[in-house]
């Protein structure tokens, strides 16, 4: 099992969405986040004052994926994050070691075997 984390421009986020619903990739928590990766600084106006944005609004998706999944995951969020500018954004694999544990019900079951408590 790996877990898949990208960030993106939020106005991404639709057809990002859109695209892993579509590659059949379910569950996944979204967040907001505030970053800075190879974009320039940029400057705004507020109430009368110059001030220098130097982190980005971008989002933070974590979706934990099956092996099969893997490379199907990434292209749909390459596919649908990709614009062509500086910013666009970073995916990032990890392993996750044995899988995961889900926590439902009166019970903790481990989705790749059995959990000894």
């Amino acid at each position: 099992m790996k877990l898949i984390v990208a960030i993106i421009r939020p106005d991404r986020l639709n057809e990002v969405l859109e695209a892993l619903y579509r590659a059949e990739v379910r569950g996944l928590t979204v967040s907001r986040v505030m970053g800075h990766g190879g974009e320039t600084d940029r400057v705004e106006t507020y109430r009368g004052t110059t001030v220098k944005m130097e982190l980005q609004e971008k989002v933070r998706l974590e979706i934990g994926v099956s092996e099969p999944f893997v490379k199907v995951t990434i292209s749909a969020i390459l596919g649908a994050a990709r614009t062509g500018e500086v910013g666009d954004g970073k995916v990032f694999v990890q392993v996750t070691g044995d899988g995961a544990v889900r926590v439902g019900g009166a019970c903790v079951t481990c989705i790749s075997g059995v959990l000894e408590l």
